[in-house]
């Protein structure tokens, strides 16, 4: 298969070198110059929790139009890079060309869905993957639960299973689903849940738990997006929320949500696309979300101090 990864960042190039690695023919697309330099000079060098290995089998560009017409892109950029890489993807799509859009939050199928039409794309949430960049041409994979897809408009179709297929075939654990809007919502709920609270903070989830009034604040933002997430008639797999984010964080409590990192690293987080999200939807359906909207203007505010820092590798 013909793919094409577009943002090389962690996450990307781990799909990128993982995909190659199995014997796709994979270009990966992305803007840090010294990196696409560096996976076409030497490779793209995979360590951690899939093994250690260089993969030679790539090519990288920073432009979409070198890889030409591809059977599948992969979206693999931070939120606010969705439209943009739909933008470039929307010439190059044929009748059986699949767009796949893996990101944290809400709103990257509206997004894609400004640029073209939705019939070809599908959604996936990675859940438990970690991962980060070392260095140019360098990335470290931190661990692999899982990856879920399915189709933007619902069902189980075999474009899905086959899709699914080409991911196990390259060492993920992938599982179709004919209903990925409802894992996306859920995991929606425990980004909103610590990603703001920890970001604010600057604290790891565990430290969050650990502090009663933090813990509050924490779990009052996981109840807003939940009753927005009901009052979007999204049927959750659970009816106690503060039991379902405690579960999660607690598999996790040394870890910083990627929204942190981005602050730790002084570039923008996507916030707009988790916890400044809630609000929005929380004005559609009449539901007040004061958690969040403070959470997020504190983000945004700190974010504009930094805005035109150092930039994200995608």
């Amino acid at each position: 298969m013909k793919i094409a990864v577009i943002g090389t960042g962690a996450m990307g190039s781990v799909y990128a070198g993982l995909l190659a690695d199995a014997g796709n023919e994979v270009w990966a697309v992305d803007l840090w110059r010294e990196h696409v330099e560096a996976m076409n000079q030497s490779g793209l060098r995979v360590e951690g929790a899939s093994g250690d290995r260089v993969v030679k089998a790539i090519h990288a560009t920073t432009d979409l139009a070198d890889a030409g017409d591809c059977d599948l892109y992969i979206i693999a950029t931070k939120a606010s890079g969705v439209g943009s890489a739909a933008r470039a993807i929307a010439p190059l799509m044929g009748p059986e060309t699949l767009v796949l859009t893996i990101q944290n939050g809400l709103g990257a199928g509206e997004r894609i869905a400004e640029h073209m039409p939705v019939e070809n794309v599908l959604l996936g949430v990675a859940q438990g993957f970690g991962a980060s960049m070392k260095g140019p041409g360098h990335v470290h994979h931190n661990a692999m639960a899982m990856i879920r897809i399915g189709e933007m408009q619902g069902g189980m179709t075999e474009r899905l299973e086959r899709l699914a297929e080409v991911w196990q075939s390259a060492g993920f654990n992938v599982k179709a689903f004919e209903n990925i809007d409802q894992l996306i919502w859920e995991k929606f709920v425990c980004n909103v849940a610590f990603s703001a609270p920890c970001t604010a903070l600057r604290r790891t989830i565990g430290e969050v738990m650990g502090t009663p009034a933090w813990w509050a604040i924490a779990k009052g933002c996981a109840r807003e997006a939940y009753a927005v997430g009901l009052a979007e008639n999204i049927a959750f797999d659970f009816d106690n929320v503060d039991a379902y984010v405690t579960a999660f964080g607690e598999r996790m409590p040394d870890a910083r949500p990627s929204m942190l990192l981005d602050h730790l690293a002084e570039r923008p987080s996507e916030i707009d696309a988790i916890n400044g999200m809630v609000p929005v939807l929380g004005d559609r359906h009449g539901i007040p979300t004061p958690y969040n909207e403070t959470l997020s203007a504190i983000v945004r505010e700190r974010e504009a101090g930094f805005a035109a820092g150092p930039g994200s590798a995608g």
